[in-house]
């Protein structure tokens, strides 16, 4: 199928799944038969999803981006998820050679003190494994909402990503949070209890803060960088950047 062809079949598709509820959505995902993968942060919008594919046994595979950076509570909350909805989440975990040589490039620490590097650090324990995970997918699932910061306010439900060459589904993308807590409190869905100390969003402990009063919900991700933009690569065209960054996947 071309570029186009995939375009095309993205427009449709976003269109079908604006009527259609959450288990709408991803039961129409399903149905096509064609490999879907979604990936999980084991967020609360996340979990949500989840719960969603779980409990209606949908034929979506479940994956997690294992950085070996990610907070203890998010770690014990994958096994956590995996009993209560009777599925397996597979683990994509960076390469130690790509750690190593970041390290011996930057420090192991190395993003606090550019862009440049914080952003190599991201390649290389997220958009590696990522790639890893998406290997032969048609569709991806995400949880991204229009609701999560200015740089996803106009999120769709279905796009085409041509970097990936695959077509991007965002089932919560019209979501609020009260819509996700409602849900999470009807189906007893497990959360990460750093969310009840202030951090609405989860990502690696080294790059994670909680939030203070009145900021937005990803206010606490690499809080000492001042673009308000601020994201890791896994749901931007990945700009070129140092030849450790053009290290293919």
């Amino acid at each position: 199928m071309t570029s186009q062809d995939q375009q095309m079949r993205a427009a449709r598709l976003d269109a079908e799944l604006a009527s259609l509820d959450l288990s709408g959505r991803l039961a129409l995902v399903a149905a096509f038969g064609d490999r879907a993968v979604f990936t999980t942060s084991l967020g609360i919008e996340d979990q949500v999803i989840t719960a969603a594919i779980g409990l209606a046994r949908l034929p979506i595979e479940v994956a997690t981006l294992e950085t070996g950076r990610l907070f203890q509570e998010t770690i014990d909350l994958i096994d956590e998820t995996e009993e209560r909805f009777g599925i397996a989440i597979q683990r994509f975990r960076p390469e130690q050679d790509d750690i190593d040589a970041y390290a011996a490039k930057y420090g192991m620490n190395g993003f606090y003190e550019s862009v440049e590097a914080r952003h190599a650090c991201c390649h290389v324990r997220k958009l590696v494994p990522l790639a890893k995970a998406l290997s032969g997918a048609t569709f991806w699932v995400t949880g991204l909402r229009r609701g999560q910061s200015g740089n996803r306010a106009t999120t769709p439900f279905a796009e085409y990503d041509a970097e990936r060459h695959l077509i991007k589904v965002n089932p919560l993308a019209d979501w609020s949070l009260a819509d996700i807590d409602a849900y999470v409190e009807a189906q007893a869905v497990p959360t990460n209890p750093l969310h009840k100390r202030g951090y609405p969003s989860i990502g690696c402990e080294p790059c994670t803060r909680a939030i203070k009063p009145g900021e937005p919900e990803r206010a606490g991700r690499w809080w000492w960088e001042n673009d308000e933009k601020r994201e890791c690569g896994l749901h931007v065209p990945e700009a070129a950047g140092t030849p450790l960054e053009r290290t293919p996947a």
